[in-house]
């Protein structure tokens, strides 16, 4: 306005407009081009009306705008400046700004998380949707509305000529806020930079140089660096490389391909903005935290959670005990009639024609009215037809004493008055209950359980709302879930039988008989029914009368839900005792016009009113456009929920707003309720206008701990607390203790209100033993004598009695939040949350607290619903200033805060919150939220301790026999081999004969032997090429199961001689050179591994290129032939033409190819002669594969260590010529590879190769393999068994009938280099066992890089088993068996039994010292197959990486060192030589442990447990960085469920593991990278995360 003429006066009322628009621009609620186009008609409206304007010039007439109707007028003010009165308070608001103060002083950074721009469109687009009226918590009973939205810095409660003073100061205070936002985020960008600069690798001596080092990013950095996650990528990575200039030259590193070695110490790219944000998150980590609870494990690896010792400086109750405070005695009516019915049947006979009920509709005209006269004869014909209309007369559908429930909209009180009186008159039992709007209603099916509980299959309900419930195309109404079969009954008159002339109901005395049920929802969501009888609904009609001093023909405007609580009891029961006339204003009109309580209360002279604390607010929201208001005839103004604390600023702001309007100052009476005891007290109202009520303003810390502490110290984090009046008239009131013994509390004590009258309710129905918790409760004080002699009823209120008598609510039981010790009320964070600046992203009163159960304690979860228009940024902002705020007013941390799109909250039917349902979504991670802040390092400081590690078994340890320290050595063996054992010893002086005289030239070379040992693979072919040349050795399978290829053993010979003519050929290769083999899964593969060893040549096995994916597979291919130096490739002909063609020259150079042959055309000739090794250590292969952590290792295997792996094979299995076995694995690597090529040349049995990649056509046809071929052993890999498990698990019937059985089968082995999967392979037998499997066949293998076969089931071996061991127990490196099913067990399934020749011994990693048998250590090897080392080695053994020698005890043998932690058992089992079998349990790899809190954690354990938590995670990975745990997550859904799963995956891991995940990352399926093993590689997932090449589509920073 600074652009006007100053000396042109402005109207009040254009300047009020003028200030509420200047406060929607600044909040946000209005754009810029918006706000100049409202001001300029406003200005000009009051210009061309204003002085000086001359309507004879020109200017036409402006008519004023049409008077905008009183819902558009409330709608507007919902967007205007507004404040919700009931969680507002200056101080409370003051001590906020103070803590936020404070934690700016701090400067500590909180990363954002990263979000995918889909995501953010998708929620920006499904979040619009138009808000919705409905508000509030379910603590509220729907008090929300139209006005909880509302929203500004309005401080609220002046009168209307001040507005425009405080609107104006707001705005500038809002301007002021946007500046010192503006000057954090200048922070925040100094503070982001400084952590990138210390992210960069730079030296010890010059780490002095930081703060230059920030002062030049700074003058780098011209803009805010982009944290959101989805910004450009580049303008991060020039920046840091920019800082790195002045930290120091980078490094040459070598590549591979697309694989590049990181430049930090653990591998982590330094241009990443992801591992920036996790050095953040850890330096914010860094701030002192509270001190934890005192916890540790004892030896037997328990929780024991040590009691804390008391603090002196804590708050301690010091007051007398209290003395139970009486109330009035309940006074004598005459006349009083005897019960509710006759007092009905006496009005509708003296005054039939008065008022009783007079109902408004949505447009605040008058709908229906009842009499009291209507109200006695519909009641009749209610109780009438419910007595004899209902089933036949011999056995009637309705007895005495039976249930029924009363099912009405709340727009209709007349109908539920005329059914719940004619229950009455019936004899029946009513229950009131929510109208079912939908099958899936919040709570609706709790409901159900409480009505088939009660026996209910009755329910009367009106005509309309019977049309409005869903129905079936048959028109019957649909069977709600949960809900027992109903008949329902429409109780209008039209469709009810009269009842006959001489037919009266019988009116019952007063006793103790059920008069009706009225239900409860617990904190858990459960819902339970209160009892209350006659004589007590009687009592508390007598004590209500008294209190309120009501008196005949009085008028009360009634707001209240009709079916319960106060609005049952003042509007249905005791109106009409009291023959008093209800207005009610149903929920629906509210919300249109929230001032029609108001007008109602001026237009029938009301004198009492009940309203709850949400009508005041609205009533101060819309109250500026009405002119003549006068309450001058009220008398009472009952506030429902007046036992709030925070309802007082409510209290207040109506009170000072109407008192012009003739409000008198003791017309707010508040009272406190429950349904278990009913009304506790209400204040009265004064008799005279000079009382005033009593308040408290109380210290907030000193309630945390039940101590009652007024504020001396004038500190800011205060609860101000006002009365509920006195005690009820005949009653008595005590306060006890929550827990334990109901004992008496001290005068300066809070706890739970007792009271002892029969105005109670008396039991929950059908629930005895909650009943006598609640409704029978004996206090006793300090010396355990009972208080009174009869007993008292638990109100589930938290408060304490003041002086003079009066009661003061602190909260409600179910509301109450205990964490570590302390209570905090779930509002009081409300409104710690409401008083956060600005609060425009979020709306008002749509916002539910709770807690859940996480680690041994109660933590604090915040739900949110936000508004669509909200940024991502601004919304993190104002989620951080809660977490800030809750922590500095109520020293307690929010374990999580999430935001969910609008409307997306369950409701309750009158629109509040449904905070159970809200917790139960939260639980199932069906919430869907749009921003989730998690801050377990915050909140949980409970953590178990880890134990101190005993020490270890050292050389000075006393050792006798196998015993050490007292418990037997951890090592096993499997059979020694011996000669008599190896067929292969024959006399072959024939065949050397016929053998040399095919080669002439060698005629008489071996005449002199008789005995020839074969112990070369390549003499063994040429034997049995000899002997038996039709044998055939390889069969191999398409994918529709027929035979592709085979090979026997004279034409694999005579094949294998063509490649070696080949090869030698080839001037170029020479004997001991490297050959790279690359063939598809088939025969070519072992025609030239076989070739190769003829020619002298050392064969390399490597996986083909994926002619869909070359980009990706072709870099790992030449990096094998790189590393292993092939001098030539063998291959195919199609694989040829790929490795030449574009796409494979786009991804390497194809120029740097060594000699590649193809073999598909061989020469015809022989070669001149086969090679023999002159040593059997020579190397016969090598085995090139990529380890767990992505690591590309070489294997050297000797002839001799060949064929002693496949003699210890042969004897295990008891393999034979005349066997077959079908093998379904890779033959590339590892004992796959053995299986593929080796195992049949050696044993000369017959072997079924199936290719793992045929079944992604046929997922049955290993299965159909093994049957038609009547196979008894076969092999197999974890991916082949996944596929059959998940492809076949419901085709078990189709294989039956396709003639599919597998009872012949005697092993199943699944080969792998990791822990057996356990389920899996469980999983695979049950799900068979229909086809004949048995679950002992199936078994595992184990081995390694050191040692390819180390465990495998042999044919005579006992049955595989299975122990279960204590987790806890796993992580200090400790084995515990423990029974199945129990806390913290782990499975582990036995890798098989040792092979022939094989010892094990079990070594401490770091002391290389034996351990004993009850201990975890590295699995050590001494075999005659043994690897000779990684390819690069050292040449001398005692320089292998995998070799060792124990420190201690047998120091001369030379172990292989596996690289797996496991541990020996020795079973009950015998094998067949009759000795006790000594079973191996690997559990997991030793470079891929982690050690967290000093404890060793195996990443496959919390991954089972993080996929466990949701049903759309379908795999996981984990790895830790800088002592942070990151959990990566493959989301199988939509995108919009990426954010449930990241407090489930944090709660598992806590719960089970003791761990708090720093990072969840929520990406697509197929983000973990597999290696051709089917194992996970989680260093190539960590490399990739932190050097932002994952996408993810979330990822959560937990503080």
């Amino acid at each position: 306005m600074a652009d006007m003429d100053p000396l042109v006066p402005i109207p009040v009322e254009v300047r009020a407009k003028l200030a509420e628009l200047e406060l929607e621009l600044s909040e946000g609620d209005i754009t810029q081009k918006g706000y100049e186009k409202k001001r300029s008609m406003l200005i000009g409206a009051f210009l061309a009306q204003g002085p000086g304007s001359n309507a004879s010039a020109g200017v036409p007439e402006r008519r004023p705008p049409a008077a905008p109707s009183s819902a558009a007028r409330f709608r507007r003010r919902r967007l205007s400046g507004s404040r919700d009165e009931r969680y507002r308070s200056d101080i409370h608001s003051e001590a906020v700004q103070a803590a936020l103060a404070k934690h700016r002083e701090r400067k500590m950074a909180v990363p954002m998380p990263s979000k995918r721009r889909s995501l953010v469109a998708r929620n920006s687009a499904e979040a619009y949707t138009p808000p919705d009226t409905s508000s509030a918590s379910e603590g509220e009973d729907g008090e929300g509305g139209a006005g909880e939205d509302v929203e500004g810095n309005d401080d609220g409660g002046t009168s209307s000529h001040h507005a425009i003073h405080l609107t104006s100061s707001n705005t500038n205070s809002s301007t002021a806020s946007s500046s010192s936002s503006g000057d954090s985020g200048a922070v925040a960008h100094g503070r982001f930079a400084k952590v990138l600069a210390q992210h960069v690798h730079i030296s010890a001596h010059r780490r002095h140089l930081n703060m230059n080092q920030q002062h030049l990013s700074s003058e780098i950095h011209s803009a805010p660096p982009d944290v959101t996650g989805y910004g450009d990528r580049s303008s991060v990575a020039d920046r840091l490389r920019a800082e790195k200039a002045v930290g120091g030259a980078p490094k040459q590193t070598p590549k591979y391909g697309n694989a590049e070695l990181m430049e930090t110490g653990d591998g982590v790219p330094v241009s990443s903005r992801v591992s920036a944000k996790i050095q953040q998150l850890v330096n914010t980590l860094k701030r002192p935290k509270r001190p934890p609870l005192r916890e540790f494990f004892v030896d037997d690896f328990e929780e024991m959670l040590e009691a804390p010792q008391p603090d002196p400086n804590l708050p301690k109750a010091e007051g007398p005990q209290m003395v139970p405070a009486h109330g009035e005695d309940l006074g004598v009516v005459d006349n009083c009639p005897p019960c509710l019915e006759a007092a009905l049947q006496r009005w509708a006979t003296v005054s039939p024609k008065a008022p009783c009920l007079t109902t408004a509709d949505v447009n605040g005209k008058t709908l229906h009215q009842l009499t009291y006269g209507k109200l006695w004869s519909q009641s009749v014909k209610v109780a009438y037809n419910l007595s004899h209309k209902l089933g036949t007369k011999q056995e009637p559908l309705i007895r005495p004493g039976d249930r029924v429930a009363l099912v009405f909209p709340n727009n209709d009180p007349g109908s539920f008055m005329t059914a719940f009186y004619g229950c009455l008159l019936a004899d029946v039992i009513p229950v009131p209950v929510e109208v079912p709007l939908t099958r899936k209603d919040a709570g609706g099916q709790q409901i159900g359980f409480l009505l088939g509980s009660c026996g209910v299959g009755v329910a009367l309900t009106s005509d309309l709302c019977h049309k409005g419930l869903p129905k079936s195309p048959t028109g019957e109404i649909l069977q709600f879930k949960g809900w027992p079969k109903l008949l329902w009954m429409v109780t209008e008159s039209k469709n009810l039988s009269k009842p006959p002339r001489d037919w009266f109901p019988r009116i019952k005395d007063t006793g103790q008989d059920t008069a009706y049920i009225e239900y409860k929802t617990c904190k858990d969501g459960g819902v339970l029914g209160v009892t209350v009888t006659r004589a007590a609904m009687l009592a508390h009609c007598q004590a209500l009368t008294q209190a309120c001093a009501y008196t005949q023909a009085e008028t009360l405007v009634n707001v209240l839900d009709f079916k319960k609580d106060v609005g049952l009891w003042h509007a249905v029961l005791t109106s009409v005792m009291n023959m008093m006339h209800v207005v009610s204003v149903p929920y629906a009109l509210m919300k249109v016009n929230p001032l029609s309580w108001i007008q109602k209360v001026c237009q029938f002279k009301a004198k009492v009113a009940c309203v709850k604390s949400r009508d005041m607010h609205w009533a101060l929201v819309a109250h500026r456009d009405q002119r003549d208001i006068n309450l001058a005839s009220l008398r009472m103004l009952l506030v429902a929920d007046g036992a709030n604390p925070w309802s007082i600023s409510s209290c207040d702001a109506f009170l000072n707003v109407f008192h012009t309007k003739g409000l008198k100052s003791d017309v707010i009476c508040p009272c406190a309720s429950s349904p278990e005891a009913l009304t506790v007290a209400i204040r009265r109202p004064a008799k005279d206008g000079s009382v005033a009520p009593a308040r408290g303003v109380l210290s907030m810390h000193s309630l945390s701990y039940g101590v009652i502490r007024l504020d001396s110290e004038e500190k800011l984090s205060v609860l101000t607390m006002q009365d509920v009046g006195g005690v009820m008239p005949g009653a008595v009131m005590c306060v006890v203790k929550t827990d334990g013994v109901p004992q008496l509390c001290k005068t300066d004590e809070v706890g739970e209100l007792c009271v002892c009258t029969v105005a109670t309710g008396t039991s929950y129905y059908g629930l005895s033993g909650m009943t006598k918790n609640t409704f029978e409760v004996v206090p006793v004080d300090v010396a355990g004598a009972a208080v009174g002699e009869l007993p008292f009823t638990r109100t589930g209120l938290l408060g304490f009695v003041g002086a003079g008598g009066l009661v003061y609510v602190a909260g409600k039981a179910d509301g109450l939040m205990v964490v570590g010790g302390r209570q905090h009320n779930a509002d009081d964070i409300v409104a710690t949350a409401l008083a956060v600046e600005p609060v425009k992203f979020v709306y008002r009163g749509r916002i539910a607290v709770f807690s859940i159960e996480v680690l041994h304690d109660e933590r604090i979860v915040v739900v949110a619903e936000q508004r669509p228009d909200s940024s991502e940024e601004d919304s993190f902002q104002w989620m951080s200033r809660v977490l800030q705020a809750i922590d500095g007013i109520h020293q307690v941390g929010v374990y999580c805060l999430v935001l969910v799109p609008a409307n997306t909250l369950p409701k309750t039917p009158l629109g509040g919150i449904h905070l159970c349902e809200t917790k139960q979504l939260f639980l199932e991670g069906a919430l869907h939220p749009c921003n989730v802040l998690m801050c377990p390092h915050t909140c949980v400081t409970n953590l178990p301790k880890p134990r101190q590690k005993q020490p270890e078994i050292g050389p000075a340890s006393v050792m006798v026999g196998n015993l050490v320290s007292g418990k037997r050595i951890a090592q096993a063996s499997g059979r020694e081999l011996t000669q008599v054992e190896d067929n292969h010893q024959v006399c072959v002086r024939s065949f050397v004969r016929a053998y040399v005289w095919e080669r002439k030239h060698f005629l008489n070379t071996f005449g002199q032997f008789f005995v020839f040992q074969l112990l070369f693979l390549s003499e063994v072919l040429q034997w049995r090429a000899q002997s038996t040349p039709e044998h055939v050795l390889y069969t191999l399978l398409n994918s529709r199961g027929t035979t592709a290829s085979s090979l026997t053993c004279s034409q694999l010979h005579k094949r294998a001689e063509k490649v070696a003519a080949m090869l030698a050929e080839r001037g170029g290769i020479r004997v001991g050179d490297h050959v790279a083999l690359l063939y598809p899964p088939g025969t070519e593969l072992i025609v030239s591994f076989y070739g190769c060893l003829y020619a002298g040549r050392v064969p390399v096995t490597v996986r083909p290129p994926h002619p869909h994916n070359i980009a990706s597979t072709l870099p790992t291919v030449k990096m094998i032939v790189e590393v292993s130096r092939s001098a030539c490739v063998l291959t195919t002909q199609a694989i040829s033409k790929l490795l030449r063609s574009k796409e494979a020259s786009a991804a390497v150079d194809v120029r740097t190819w060594p000699l590649v042959l193809d073999t598909d055309d061989l020469p015809k000739k022989k070669a001149p002669g086969l090679y023999k090794p002159s040593d059997p250590d020579t190397l016969a292969y090598l085995d090139f594969s990529v380890t767990t952590t992505g690591m590309l290792a070489g294997v050297q295997m000797s002839h001799a260590a060949t064929g002693a792996m496949c003699r210890s094979i042969k004897l295990q299995c008891e393999l034979y010529p005349s066997r077959e076995v079908a093998v379904c694995l890779d033959p590339y690597c590892g004992l796959g590879f053995v299986l593929w090529c080796l195992c049949s040349v050696h044993s000369g049995h017959r072997s079924i190769l199936i290719p793992p990649s045929e079944l992604e056509s046929n997922a049955s046809l290993w299965l159909w393999a093994v049957s038609h071929h009547k196979v008894r052993d076969t092999f197999c890999s974890y991916g082949v068994m996944e596929i059959s498990t998940n492809g076949l698990g419901q085709q078990t019937d189709a294989l039956k009938s396709r003639g599919v059985e597998l009872s012949r089968v005697r092993t199943c082995v699944v080969v792998a280099e990791e822990r057996p999967r356990t389920c899996l392979t469980q999983s695979f037998s049950k799900l068979f066992k229909d086809l004949g499997l048995h679950s002992r066949a199936v078994s595992t293998a184990f081995g390694c890089r050191a040692n390819m076969a180390v465990c495998l089931q042999g044919t005579s071996s006992p049955d595989p088993t299975t122990v279960f061991v204590d987790m806890r127990a796993l992580r200090h490196d400790r084995v515990r068996l423990v029974e199945r099913g129990s806390p913290h067990s782990l499975p582990l399934m036995e890798s098989g039994k040792i092979l022939p020749g094989v010892r094990i011994i079990i070594a401490n990693p770091e002391t290389k010292g034996p351990m004993g048998e009850s201990h975890l250590g590295e699995i050590w090897v001494e075999s005659a197959h043994n690897s000779s080392g990684t390819y690069g080695d050292d040449e001398d053994e005692e320089g292998r990486r995998s070799a060792a020698r124990l420190s201690f005890g047998d120091t001369q043998t030379l172990w292989a060192r596996t690289g797996y932690l496991g541990f020996l058992r020795r079973t009950l089992l015998k094998d067949a030589n009759g000795e006790r079998h000594d079973a191996l349990y690997v559990v997991g790899a030793l470079e891929e442990a982690m050690e967290l809190r000093g404890m060793r954690y195996h990443p496959g354990d919390i991954e089972t447990s993080v996929i466990r938590t949701h049903k759309s995670i379908a795999q996981c990975a984990v790895f830790s960085w800088s002592n942070l745990l990151v959990a990566v997550v493959e989301l199988s859904a939509s995108e919009r469920e990426a954010l449930d799963v990241v407090a489930l995956v944090t709660n598992a891991v806590l719960e089970e593991h003791f761990l708090i995940v720093g990072v969840v990352v929520v990406a697509d399926v197929g983000a973990v990278p597999i290696n051709s093993r089917g194992q996970k590689q989680r260093t190539h997932l960590r490399d990739g995360f932190l050097a932002d090449r994952l996408d993810p589509v979330y990822v959560a920073y937990n503080m």
